[in-house]
């Protein structure tokens, strides 16, 4: 542990929570393993960047939802010791449940004062199918929930881009949208990399997305868009 005042800098806890739809139309076409696949590969990179900022203790969580919500890595792990367990799919998409359950995490305690901004990063393909409102309002009525850097990644063309919208909270931020694996993994990478970069050390980032977001931001990856794009799209 580091030192306080007298000696070397204290770490500051960053908690960067995954929130992963599960339900039984992430099944569909490889969407589950194709995100099991980009986030394996994006650990690697998480694991630099974490390294790279020494004042920064970057904990890692995964919860998954679909009939209700549950805690898929329960404790939050350091990321060099975090290893992916592959997600599967079945069942509805109890998105409300799982905001629930992460604005039950973001209290003090078990939250501390000193920790960095968490990240939240809610992955979906579809519309919720409990009471996503309430879950949105609770997590939103936590001060760590509110100062929470909130990014989404909506899979497919039936994912509900105005839900993705609201989790978010910020205009100048808008949901992702992965259409095949290839996007998907550039996601998975920008948040895993850029964007936990920006939190653990915001002071030193430029060319962000900064207005009226309490973390600057980077802007997110371009993806092609020329007439090639559309026979490439799976989901």
């Amino acid at each position: 542990m580091a030192k306080r005042p007298g000696g070397e800098l204290a770490t500051r806890p960053l908690h960067f929570i995954w929130i992963a739809d599960c339900s039984g139309s992430m099944g569909v076409d490889g969407k589950i393993q194709a995100l099991n696949n980009a986030i394996r590969e994006a650990l690697p990179h998480m694991c630099t960047v974490a390294n790279e900022n020494r004042n920064a203790e970057v904990l890692v969580r995964v919860l998954a939802f679909s009939n209700g919500a549950q805690w898929h890595v329960s404790q939050p792990t350091a990321v060099a010791n975090f290893k992916w367990q592959d997600l599967t799919a079945d069942g509805v998409t109890d998105m409300g449940r799982a905001l629930l359950m992460v604005a039950e995490q973001l209290r003090m305690p078990p939250m501390s004062d000193r920790a960095l901004p968490p990240v939240l990063v809610l992955i979906s393909d579809g519309c919720p199918t409990d009471d996503f409102s309430q879950g949105l309002q609770t997590l939103m009525q936590e001060p760590w929930g509110r100062k929470a850097v909130r990014i989404a990644i909506a899979i497919g063309e039936d994912a509900d881009t105005e839900v993705l919208q609201k989790f978010i909270g910020h205009p100048e931020l808008k949901p992702l949208h992965a259409n095949n694996p290839e996007a998907l993994v550039r996601y998975i990478k920008w948040v895993s990399t850029a964007v936990l970069k920006s939190v653990s050390s915001p002071a030193s980032q430029a060319g962000v997305i900064s207005s009226g977001l309490n973390i600057p931001v980077p802007a997110p990856p371009l993806m092609q868009t020329d007439v090639h794009t559309s026979a490439d799209d799976v989901w």
